[in-house]
């Protein structure tokens, strides 16, 4: 169990075997737990290739206590689907009542196993084992993820049977544990969809918004039916307060419904229990979506889904059409990458071009005659905002040549430039957000559509300054840098608004929660990706680097980027395809897939639209 153990105590013969392709293999054993002396780690299973599968071996006869704790921790990270081999070192009745499912706990190595003194031996037919080490994250019944610190510490208790004389495990904490590379070995991050319930992101002349929760599932223990279940089941609680499921509450699949898997046509067939007979085509074709959206990423691929209820067929989506049933923002993919020249002037490239000879934007903002040091772009790249140079004020004009820039909607007193504006940013529906970071009035604000007066976003939890304000796609989640006693840290938070549309909102940001704890210093940060993020920032006394992270605070299964020294400002688009940008001590810089960072052209401020 856990990550990057070295040897300790004697060694023991192998309890799991791994089948990978080509041949058997059999991992060298895990450390021995005697039953008194100094504490002993039970041996991490070493990092595997994910293909890499991983079985269980039943209690041996007469095992010993310390190896039936050792067989059953190893037994936890293996790939048995109900956990049945682990099971197996229980009693019976503690085989009903334990239930894995409701909690994983992750620590830095697997855990440490101790005798506890006073608690028996094998001589008195009962003892107990203190299970311990330093946490790094739980993920919880409903399959969310959390970061986590502090020390680990359980109990185990085992007896000896009065007539068989085999020890086994009668009480024991509830969840499974396990060390971080045997959590990352076997639990993979999904994205599963459900779509923005507030007023303004989900007006009725609109396309539902389909928003990322994303869950941890078992990689190798039928994952496709495991997220379908996870859809049904409804959203994660951090979640839950902003979005809606258009699945109808209770529909869950048939008992004794086995795996799911797509046809030779890659149609999966998902029946459904009578909760969701009768509902209508448009609702049912939102439903498929939320699949469709959810299962992009799982292998083999699904490019239909058919929904039955009660055997009847409800309605059956193409892949190619669930984005008419629903707006994903990793689909729209943007025309241009924005910055601003020498000029201090709006100006753009082709998405994706390294061509060094920028155009400028057409409209006021391109013209340069004011001057900017920030812009945003609307992500139907119609609108643009710009910031002045002094930081003082927030400009909003059309990017149609000939188009006037009139009056700021927006001022600051901030006494100096960092005191004043931040580089503002646009969700979906037009709404342009910018914090006033004056430490006289530091405020959230919120102009809908870019015009008007500005709204105050109420923040009753936020501890600290806002420093930097990205909105996502969806318009329900919010990242903000918020500075407190010399520390800037990434925060996620929720986006809930009160109010009929047409009518003032009440709109509040709440659930703040880091989405980069080990991180004291975040400089720059930028979507990329529907519930992933790109940051720069440093460790406590470390040194700058750039990593993407995911909105619950995990760390997702992909190679970093290639490091880049003076990082100022990073922006990424949705669409994952296309290159990072950065604004560095080397002017505007590109990071292609596969490929090492290169220079584009001299500027600042570099954006995609959003």
């Amino acid at each position: 169990m856990g990550a990057d153990r070295g040897g300790r105590g004697r060694r023991t013969p192998a309890r799991v075997m791994t089948y990978a392709a080509g041949g058997v293999l059999l991992l060298a054993g895990c450390a021995s737990m005697p039953d008194s002396g100094d504490l002993r780690g039970v041996e991490s299973t070493p990092r595997q290739d994910t293909q890499v599968r991983v079985f269980a071996v039943p209690p041996g006869e007469d095992a010993p206590p310390s190896e039936i704790v050792q067989g059953f921790l190893e037994a936890l990270t293996s790939d048995d689907p109900h956990y049945k081999t682990a099971r197996q070192y229980l009693t019976g009745e503690a085989a009903k009542t334990w239930r894995p499912e409701l909690s994983t706990t992750v620590l830095t190595d697997g855990p440490g196993a101790k005798p506890e003194a006073g608690s028996g031996g094998e001589d008195t037919g009962e003892i107990s084992y203190t299970l311990t080490g330093t946490k790094v994250a739980t993920v919880d019944a409903q399959q969310a993820y959390a970061p986590a610190t502090g020390a680990y510490g359980r109990t185990v208790h085992l007896t000896q049977d009065d007539k068989s004389r085999q020890w086994r495990i009668d009480a024991l904490p509830q969840g499974v544990v396990m060390g971080e590379s045997d959590f990352q070995r076997n639990y993979m991050s999904v994205n599963k969809y459900y779509f923005a319930s507030n007023t303004t992101a989900a007006r009725a002349d609109t396309q539902p918004t389909a928003v990322a929760d994303p869950v941890y599932v078992r990689r190798r223990v039928d994952p496709m039916t495991q997220v379908v279940r996870s859809v049904l089941s409804g959203p994660t609680r951090w979640l839950g307060p902003v979005v809606r499921s258009s699945f109808p509450t209770g529909t869950a699949l048939p008992k004794k419904t086995g795996a799911l898997t797509p046809d030779d046509r890659n149609k999966l067939t998902v029946p459904l229990n009578d909760k969701a007979a009768g509902v209508g085509t448009n609702r049912c074709e939102e439903m498929a979506a939320q699949l469709l959206f959810t299962l992009q990423s799982l292998s083999p691929v699904v490019e239909e889904v058919e929904l039955l209820a009660d055997g009847e067929e409800l309605c059956s989506l193409a892949k190619s059409a669930a984005d008419a049933a629903a707006f994903r923002s990793s689909t729209r993919d943007p025309d241009y990458l924005y910055f601003v020249d020498g000029k201090d002037r709006l100006v753009r490239i082709p998405a994706g071009s390294s061509d060094p000879k920028p155009d400028p934007a057409p409209g006021a903002l391109g013209e340069g005659d004011t001057a900017l040091r920030s812009v945003a772009v609307s992500r139907d790249e119609h609108t643009a905002a710009g910031v002045s140079l002094d930081g003082k004020s927030l400009y909003v004009g059309s990017l149609v040549s000939g188009g006037s820039l009139g009056e700021p909607v927006l001022r600051s007193h901030g006494r100096t430039e960092t005191d004043r504006l931040t580089t503002p940013s646009w969700d979906a529906h037009d709404g342009l957000w910018v914090a006033d970071r004056d430490p006289d009035n530091p405020r959230l604000l919120l102009l809908e559509e870019g015009k008007g007066d500005p709204l105050e976003v109420r923040m009753p939890h936020l501890d600290g300054r806002v420093q930097a304000v990205r909105v996502a796609a969806d318009g329900v989640r919010i990242a903000l840098v918020v500075e407190k006693g010399g520390k800037k840290t990434l925060l996620i938070g929720l986006i809930e608004r009160e109010g009929k549309p047409g009518e003032q909102q009440t709109v509040r940001v709440v659930e703040l929660r880091s989405a980069t704890p080990e991180l004291e210093e975040v400089t720059a940060m930028s979507w990329a990706g529907d519930s992933r993020l790109v940051v720069v920032g440093r460790e406590h006394g470390g040194v700058e680097q750039m990593r993407y992270v995911q909105v619950d605070g995990s760390t997702p299964d992909v190679p970093a980027p290639a490091a880049l020294t003076g990082v100022k400002e990073v922006t990424a688009a949705e669409d994952e395809g296309l290159p990072l940008v950065a604004y560095s001590v080397d002017g505007i810089v590109r990071l292609p897939s596969g490929a090492q960072w290169q220079k584009v052209t001299e500027g600042t401020a570099p954006v995609y639209p959003g």
